[in-house]
């Protein structure tokens, strides 16, 4: 979200499968739940803290039928001391980059959770924290973001990445409060 120039580390290629969005699962919040708990289990004392984000954390907005969830912990670059533990749960390191990395089932299988694992307190924690919050509390911003989000599934179709790309900047103004954006300019 941030612009910083991040490197990043992708361990497979990112699939081609259609962007499928669904109306928003009420079950999705006892799921996540379930998940963080899982996750809780799994790390320790390691995951200060665990968290539902993304478009399924926010009641009414439609998403892909996948959990976002945010672990954080006191050092990204300790991955020994989590990455174990993920994995142990079936999913895999799936990208890396300098402050966040990211976990899924592996390839060709249902995958229902994304883990994003980012240090405490950190600037990535901040910001998808900030947005989700937003999102919750502005019922017009979360339908302008629905919005969107239809738009780019139409548009895209498999292109996942391009799918993201097209969503940065409104995440970017939501999350530096430039939101709604005068456009008129």
């Amino acid at each position: 979200m941030h612009n910083e120039l991040v490197k990043s580390e992708w361990f497979d290629s990112p699939g081609n499968e259609p962007v499928r969005l669904v109306e928003h699962d009420p079950d999705w919040v006892i799921q996540a739940l379930d998940w963080a708990l899982r996750l809780q289990r799994a790390i320790g004392s390691i995951a200060e803290s665990v968290e539902h984000i993304g478009s399924t954390a926010v009641p009414g907005l439609v998403a892909k039928p996948v959990l976002d969830l945010l672990v954080a912990v006191p050092d990204i670059a300790d991955e020994p001391a989590y990455r174990h533990s993920l994995e142990s749960l079936g999913l895999v390191l799936r990208q890396r980059e300098t402050d966040h990395r990211f976990f899924r089932p592996p390839a060709g299988e249902l995958r229902t959770v994304h883990v994003h694992v980012c240090e405490a307190g950190s600037l990535w924690e901040q910001e998808h924290l900030v947005f989700r919050d937003r999102l919750r509390a502005d019922a017009s911003l979360a339908g302008a973001y629905a919005n969107l989000k239809r738009g780019l599934a139409r548009s895209v179709g498999h292109d996942r990445l391009a799918y993201s790309a097209g969503k940065s900047q409104f995440i970017k103004d939501v999350v530096d409060g430039k939101w709604p954006r005068d456009l008129s300019v």
